[in-house]
Order: structure tokens, then C-alpha cells, then sequence
């Protein structure tokens, strides 16, 4: 019998190296791994990408698109969580990380951009090839071929369940949201679908950079001569930057003449320091100062009238990262580091106030969209002690006839009103002014006197400000 002749192997060839899903791999690695931010990582990833020699250098178009693939992955993680479940023979918390990860990168390469379906799968592949091996390269290419069957508005009829049987189930994976955010936003909200419906799409946005020209300092027409540049919406200080501009490149902004700040961020500012007072006006305190924006921009407002400002923080590297942005101010101001609930201030010192009190953050979940899938329910029961603390220790702060500004970057009522109520209920001799009047131009700021802000509506971050006068 003669022995048939042996097909010949296929050579070896070694995976082909793709800086750009390397680079996008390695930052939702460090996001998973170290819980860290992408807005933290991925800048000096792409830094150390650009100075590279030879062919992995990056020039603009490969930075913008690891960006994409590193934000877009996150914001719809609940989405791609969703379509890869129904893809694989096992739970996902049985999948390994970091092929969770590589396939999360493929699919939304497949569902949420225009990448070619066999680019995004050969390419996904190819990653999977180098960082995972040959094996588990070939469980990537099965999932993706699977995935690659139909596109995002097939899946999510697929995956999601009937809005009339479970609309926060059928909102959370349509868009990518937790449930029980969305049912917090949706309690924020007032109720009605089409509200949000464009909320939790806003979320899934990229958000615009916006830029602040700090009072005294610089001017918004000295960063409107800059390219990629149009006027804000409602600060007089805001300059927005369309898609691709670089703070970086901004020299006011090297010089901390200018800064980045979210212009819902720059109107609790700019509310505060307009707010109608009894009496002097010559102390400031920004009680919860980091990470410097909105003191930047209050002692820039202060310096003009000739104010004083103490900027407050309790970490001490946060504190530092107030001194660099106060760097430079004007007027006479001080930073320290000190527990805004201990303080070391005497009673009655100031003659305004901002607490920007810690929160979850729910706010801002454009610009941190890893934040969605970090927080729990019960990091509200953490929170709530400390901003309460906050607040009325602002309130003996401030002098009678002063004002102090509460202030958070979520919508949650537990972390909004519910606050302001419960300490107002128990300090008497203090009361709420209507602060939608000191937005002016502002439109759909609600019953008031307390003010929501939305980026659905706005095109801000979800900030929140009541302002509050000491009256005995």
C-alpha cells in the first residue's frame, strides 16, 4: 500500500504588529487592570507614540483613530457585552480580560464604525495573534465572524429586550448604560421617553474640548484666533474647539492664561460670583478646589474686585494641582490643604463659597465613560455623610448675608436636592436663591430655584448648582 504523499505545512508567519490596536489595547488593559481613566492614560500613550522613530510612529489620523477605538469601546460596553454573550458558549465572566477586550475592539470596529467588516476581523485577528497567541486568536475569529453577520440595529433587536416589557432593561442595552443609572437618570429627568432617550445618546457622544480665557488674564477673542475655534454657547468666557483641535497647541493655555473647563463647570463659577450679596464682598473660598478649574476661574473673577480667594483641598497632590492652575493669578489668593468638614478657617470668614463636593460623577460620563460600569448604588451611601458635611460646614463659613454655591457633576437627586433639603431642614437661618437668573441666556433651566443641567440639552456636562444666602 503506498503511502500518500503529506500535504506541505503553510509557513509559519509571524502576526503583523498594528501600533494603533497595540496602543488601543494596551490603555483598556490599564483601565480594566489599575482602574484607571482613559482621559489619564491615554495622552501619554499617544505622546510616546508620536515621538517614535521609523514605522510606528503615529502621525494625527492614527491618534485620532486609537481614540475612537479606546473611548468608542468603552461608552458602548454594555452593548458589546451584550452581542458577545450571545456569540459565546459560556458566561461572560468566564471569558479572560484580555479577550474580552480584544473582541470588544473588534466588534465595535464592526458595529461602531465604517472600518470594512474584513479589515476590522483580520485586523482583530492580527491583534489577537500578539497579544493572546495563535489559540486563542482562532476563539477572536470565530465570536467576530459571528458578530459580522448582521450590524448594530439587527443585534440590538436581537439582544435588548421589548422597551413595552423592560424599558430600563431595553434603555440600558440599546444604550450602554447600567440600569440602575438609567433609572436614576430617568427619576432626575422627570420622566417621558424621548428625554432619556437623548440623554443616554448624549452620553455615548464625544464630547467637544472647551476652552476657558480666564478673566484679566486672557481674552475669548485671543483663543477664537485660534484654528478649530467657535464661541461657546453660553459663558462669555468659552471658546469650543471643533474635532481635532489641540489644547496643547493653544499658547494661552501652555501659559495657564487659558485652561480646559466644561462650560456647565465655568457657569457655577461665574453664578457664584455674580450671586446678589448683603455687605462686603472681599473674601472667596473654594472649599473642594480640586482640580483647579473653577478656582482658576474664580480668582481671575476675584482679582477684577479685588477679592481674595482660599482655595481649599484636602489631598495634597490635588492641592498641588490647584497651585499650578492658580499659578500666575492676578489678585491675592492662597491654597492649602485642609478637609473642607474640618476646617481650619474661622466661622462667618468668607463672603462667598463654592463647595463643588465629591460625587459618582454621573454627570459626566462623555468625558469618563468608564465611570458607568465602575460606580455602584451603594457608592451613593459613601457620598451622601461627606457632601452633607460639606455643606453645612460651608454654610458656618460663609458670613451672614453671604452665599454659598452647592455644586456637583451628577444629576442624582440622591446627590442634588435630597442634600440641599436635608441640610437646609436642619440649619435654620439660611435660604435658596433662585439661580436662574445669573444664567442668563441659558434656556430650559426648569422650575428653578435650584438648577439641572444637561448635555442633551445644554451641551454640558449634568452639573448641578444651588445657591444658598446665610441669613442669621
Amino acid at each position: 500500500m503506498s503511502e500518500q504523499p503529506r500535504r506541505p505545512r503553510k509557513p509559519y508567519r509571524r502576526p503583523q504588529k498594528d501600533p494603533v490596536r497595540l496602543l488601543a489595547f494596551e490603555a483598556l488593559r490599564a483601565v480594566d487592570e489599575r482602574d484607571a481613566y482613559a482621559n489619564l492614560v491615554l495622552p501619554p500613550l499617544l505622546r510616546k507614540a508620536r515621538e517614535k522613530e521609523g514605522p510606528e510612529k503615529f502621525d494625527a489620523r492614527d491618534a485620532a483613530l486609537a481614540t475612537e477605538l479606546v473611548y468608542g469601546t468603552l461608552r458602548r460596553q454594555g452593548t458589546y457585552d451584550a452581542v458577545i454573550a450571545d456569540c459565546v458558549d459560556r458566561p461572560l465572566r468566564e471569558v479572560d480580560p484580555p479577550v474580552l477586550d480584544v473582541l470588544s475592539l473588534g466588534v465595535h470596529q464592526l458595529l461602531g464604525t465604517r472600518i470594512p467588516t474584513h479589515a476590522a476581523v483580520s485586523a482583530s485577528v492580527e491583534l489577537a495573534r500578539v497579544v493572546l497567541g495563535d489559540g486563542r486568536a482562532k476563539f477572536v475569529n470565530a465570536v467576530l465572524r459571528k458578530v459580522a453577520r448582521d450590524d448594530l440595529d439587527g443585534w440590538l433587536a436581537r439582544v435588548a429586550p421589548p422597551y413595552d416589557e423592560d424599558p430600563e432593561d431595553h434603555l440600558a442595552v440599546v444604550h450602554s448604560h447600567p440600569r440602575w443609572v438609567v433609572s436614576a437618570l430617568w427619576d432626575s429627568l422627570g420622566g417621558g421617553r424621548a428625554g432619556i432617550e437623548e440623554l443616554l445618546a448624549a452620553d455615548n457622544e464625544r464630547p467637544e474640548v472647551t476652552l476657558v480665557a480666564r478673566p484679566g488674564r486672557a481674552t475669548r477673542d485671543e483663543l477664537l484666533g485660534e484654528e478649530a475655534a467657535v464661541p461657546g454657547r453660553w459663558s462669555p468666557y468659552a471658546v469650543r474647539l471643533s474635532e481635532g483641535g489641540e489644547p496643547g497647541a493653544v499658547e494661552a493655555v501652555r501659559e495657564g492664561r487659558a485652561g480646559v473647563q466644561d462650560e456647565g463647570s465655568q457657569l457655577v463659577a461665574l453664578a457664584l460670583a455674580d450671586a446678589p450679596l448683603d455687605g462686603p464682598d472681599r473674601r472667596w473660598l473654594d472649599g473642594c478646589a480640586g482640580p483647579g478649574g473653577k478656582a482658576a476661574l474664580l480668582g481671575a473673577l476675584a482679582a477684577e474686585r479685588g477679592a481674595f480667594l482660599l482655595a481649599s483641598e484636602k489631598q495634597p497632590h490635588r492641592a498641588g494641582l490647584v497651585a499650578k492652575a492658580l499659578a500666575g493669578n492676578p489678585g491675592p489668593y492662597q491654597v492649602i490643604a485642609a478637609d473642607g468638614t474640618r476646617p481650619p478657617w474661622r466661622p462667618g470668614s468668607f463672603d462667598r463659597v463654592l463647595v463643588d463636593v465629591p460625587c459618582t460623577g454621573l454627570g459626566a460620563l462623555r468625558r469618563r465613560p468608564e465611570a458607568r460600569w465602575r460606580r455602584r448604588p451603594e457608592d451613593l451611601d459613601g457620598f451622601a455623610p461627606l457632601q452633607r458635611g460639606l455643606l453645612r460646614e460651608a454654610l458656618e463659613a460663609v458670613r451672614v448675608g453671604g452665599v454659598v454655591a452647592y455644586a456637583t457633576c451628577s444629576p442624582h437627586l440622591a446627590e442634588t436636592r435630597a442634600v440641599v433639603a436635608d441640610v437646609l431642614k436642619r440649619r435654620p437661618g439660611a435660604e435658596l436663591l433662585d439661580a436662574r437668573p445669573l444664567l442668563p441666556g441659558v434656556p430650559a433651566l426648569g422650575e428653578g430655584p435650584d438648577v439641572q443641567l444637561w448635555p442633551h440639552v445644554h451641551g454640558t456636562d449634568a452639573m448641578y448648582l444651588a445657591l444658598v444666602r446665610r441669613t442669621s
